[in-house]
């Protein structure tokens, strides 16, 4: 079986276990405990995605971080492979763009792109994390390389306690996150 298949089903398997734990109050916990750490409280920017389907909800979050006069933006996928991120000042500057995948809210090219400092924080999704930082993502490496480009914005990703598991499949270009944050803890990764 190759890494890429072994993701695959892998990606099938963890998509269906967050289907079957996804949880309106699990999602606030989580909401609760990254909202309220300084890294968040500190930064000058976030890079937030738009939560889907069995996603943890950041739409809170993003309201939160609006109220709290945060600069927050929001990831476009370009045909080119490529992500760059875009400041909104309200979710009606997220739409469903024709061409995106799977449907996800995005904003406009022509809004700015934030400037990225060492207190810029970016919010990783993703179906599966260990405690080391490795993350199973959805297979697009849209994050992987935009991290590679910008090596000192904080990592944090969101997740559901039981996709905390042992090990994943990971390659050299895998980007690790720096903290964790589930309903129950705070994982410090030390992936810096």
């Amino acid at each position: 079986m190759t890494d890429t298949t072994h993701k695959k089903e892998l990606r099938q398997y963890y998509s269906a276990q967050r289907k079957n734990i996804k949880n309106t109050e699990k999602d606030n916990a989580i909401t609760l405990r990254l909202l309220s750490e300084e890294i968040i409280k500190n930064a000058d920017v976030v890079l937030l995605y738009a939560s889907f389907g069995s996603e943890i909800n950041t739409w809170d979050i993003a309201q939160t971080l609006l109220d709290r006069n945060v600069t927050l933006a929001y990831p476009l996928c370009g045909e080119d492979s490529e992500m760059t991120f875009h400041v909104v000042s309200s979710f009606a500057q997220l739409t469903v763009n024709q061409y995106g995948k799977f449907g996800i809210r995005e904003p406009d090219i022509s809004f700015p792109q934030p400037v990225i400092t060492e207190k810029s924080v970016c919010i990783l999704p993703g179906l599966a994390f260990t405690e080391v930082g490795g993350r199973l993502g959805y297979g697009g490496g849209f994050y992987d390389r935009f991290l590679a480009k910008n090596e000192n914005v904080n990592k944090i990703a969101l997740s559901y306690e039981k996709l905390i598991v042992p090990e994943l499949p990971l390659l050299p270009h895998d980007i690790r996150t720096d903290m964790i944050i589930t309903e129950e803890r705070m994982v410090f990764c030390n992936a810096k």
